[in-house]
């Protein structure tokens, strides 16, 4: 079919679909960055940790629910009509996310404000989990026979939207309100400035009729009556689900969320790099890199979603180590020569040694070794294990200077004063031996935006914009590629649910799980096996049995996927 110029009523599909997705990102980043704040106002009632701990299982909350969000929504959709349900996905979103910013806090309400937050971030979770899948589905089903790719991957921009959105809402309010102001209710503008895109959003939905290809399937009368059973309830549709997330989504997600999340937290908790530079170089990569996103939609009209998906994770899992290898060796070279020539070790009774698998991130070991290995990580610091008698405590041999744990449990009460004397004890010897406090500001300092034309910022801007291009690679294509495997009547549910397991569970259990890793081993890029196993895992899985849909008429899709063929036969 020859290429057209969208026409007004599809470019309105797009915007109308897109904004959905953008009210998804600017909730997660509003959140992520003010979960301190949150943490203070709605479980002040605790102690600081706690509150922190519990702020942070109220964010995972609404990545864990992701999934069931699909399902609920994914059914919905299949049986109502895409533009129904993700009007109500956006409406529950939206409410929400206003709500958050109207909430009394604990002092005015007790322990009844957390748990009305919580509710409030299942409820983000769980309308989360049918935004996008209606959002991509209805695309398209709009988008001409060819151009699918190019239609949807504009939903994939969205993210980089919503971080900027959210971003500049927090930056300008605190600016004009001072942080004093912001932190006792100015923290509340950027939540309740959401009922604005929301307004917006519901108002262009409205005016919006259904997809082409569900007013087919309902005016046939082929559409299913129990998605969800049909969906994944018979192994030759439940099957196409596993494929899409073992041989897709699950790779997907992994490149996606290391060149994006960790990415950050690699720069800012282990390089050292402060905050607003930080910021400013990946701002700036996501900046040079979102086009990547149409980009890839288009090249998949032209050589198919599958190889520049899977291209992607193989490029990612290559070179990841060397990328942040060199990242490490501009963003803070003199901690790169100190890891390679200042020896650390943990002396400890290996009985002592856990895997400090900790979703929250929050300081919660006991044992002398596990502490030790755990202020050791949070400092950026290579290390190596040797083991010491049974029973004994654990400590930090810096060079030549050797700095004893403790244990928590043996310490009671005065463990938190015990965990900050020995975290400073440890800094002092680093610092002695060589270690830097900080990346130098000589090198990575960024006083404003335009610093990229220094000579270090810009190397690093290019290293990140790597990562970005294999982020846009996997997910520009991603899902043109969900919506081409299922047929009209389940393909609302289907698509969802893998999507969303890929993405939501293992994506984000990357940064507890890297860091567990790097604690465990006392290698800072030892993290870095997590997503580049899963990438590895996706290609081969991909190669093997995901199939090319690029040329699917998605109009006459009622059957079941046959992996070895890429074609569709009559359902039974």
């Amino acid at each position: 079919m020859a290429p057209r110029p969208m026409s007004r009523e599809e470019r309105k599909v797009i915007f109308a679909s897109s904004l959905g997705t953008v009210f998804e990102w600017y909730d997660f980043y509003l959140y992520g960055s003010l979960a301190v704040i949150i943490g203070a106002k709605f479980f002040g009632q605790f102690d600081p940790n706690t509150r922190n701990i519990f702020a942070l299982l109220a964010f995972a909350a609404g990545f864990l629910v992701r999934p069931f969000g699909a399902l609920v929504f994914g059914r919905l959709g299949d049986l109502v009509g895409r533009k129904y349900t993700f009007l109500i996905t956006i409406l529950i979103m939206g409410t929400s996310t206003f709500i958050v910013g109207i909430l009394p806090t604990s002092d005015q309400i007790g322990i009844s404000a957390a748990v009305i937050l919580i509710i409030l971030r299942l409820l983000q979770g769980l309308a989360l989990g049918g935004e996008y899948g209606g959002a991509a589905t209805y695309v398209a089903e709009h988008a001409p026979q060819g151009r699918r790719g190019f239609y949807t991957s504009w939903i994939q921009t969205t993210a980089t939207l919503g971080l900027f959105l959210s971003l500049l809402v927090i930056l300008f309010t605190r600016t004009a309100l001072g942080e004093a102001a912001f932190a006792d209710w100015g923290w509340r503008i950027p939540f309740l400035l959401s009922i604005l895109l929301l307004g917006v959003s519901v108002w262009i939905r409205l005016q919006l009729n259904e997809s082409p290809a569900f007013q087919k399937m309902k005016a046939e009368g082929t559409g299913s009556k129990a998605p969800l059973s049909e969906a994944f309830g018979q192994w030759k549709n439940a099957k196409i689900a596993l494929i899409a997330l073992f041989g897709l989504t699950m790779g997907q997600g992994v490149v996606w969320y290391t060149g994006q999340f960790y990415a950050l937290f690699f720069i800012q908790s282990i390089l050292k790099v402060d905050g607003y530079t930080a910021n400013l170089l990946i701002a700036w990569s996501l900046i040079l890199g979102t086009g990547g996103f149409v980009l890839f939609g288009w090249l998949s009209d032209k050589i198919g979603r599958k190889p520049i998906i899977l291209a992607g994770c193989a490029l990612a899992a290559i070179t990841y180590f060397p990328l942040f290898q060199t990242l490490t060796r501009e963003a803070n070279p003199a901690l790169y020569a100190a890891q390679q020539n200042i020896p650390v070790t943990v002396v400890a009774d290996p009985a002592d040694c856990h895997f400090l698998f900790n979703p929250v991130a929050t300081p919660v070991t006991i044992s002398s070794c596990d502490i030790a290995k755990q202020v050791l990580a949070a400092a950026s610091v290579a290390y190596r294990h040797e083991d010491a008698p049974t029973g004994s405590i654990a400590a930090v041999r810096i060079g030549s200077i050797s700095v004893p744990s403790f244990n928590a449990a043996q310490a009671g009460a005065g463990a938190v004063a015990a965990r900050a004397a020995f975290a400073r004890d440890v800094t002092t010897a680093l610092n002695t031996a060589g270690f830097p406090p900080a990346a130098n500001p000589s090198v990575v300092k960024m006083a404003h935006p335009f610093d990229i034309f220094r000579e270090q910022p810009a190397v690093i801007i290019g290293i990140l914009f790597i990562l970005i291009v294999y982020v846009t690679m996997v997910y520009g294509p991603i899902a043109a590629a969900l919506v081409e495997l299922f047929p009209t009547r389940i393909r609302y549910t289907g698509m969802s649910l893998p999507y969303h397991i890929g993405n939501g569970w293992f994506g984000g259990l990357l940064p507890a799980t890297t860091f567990a890793l790097i604690a465990a081993t006392g290698d800072i890029y030892y993290g870095l096996w997590y997503p580049i196993i899963f990438a590895v895992a996706t290609v081969i899985i991909g190669i093997i049995f995901v199939p090319e849909t690029k040329d699917r008429d998605i109009f006459t899709m009622e059957g079941e996927a046959t992996p070895s063929t890429g074609k569709f036969r009559p359902a039974e």
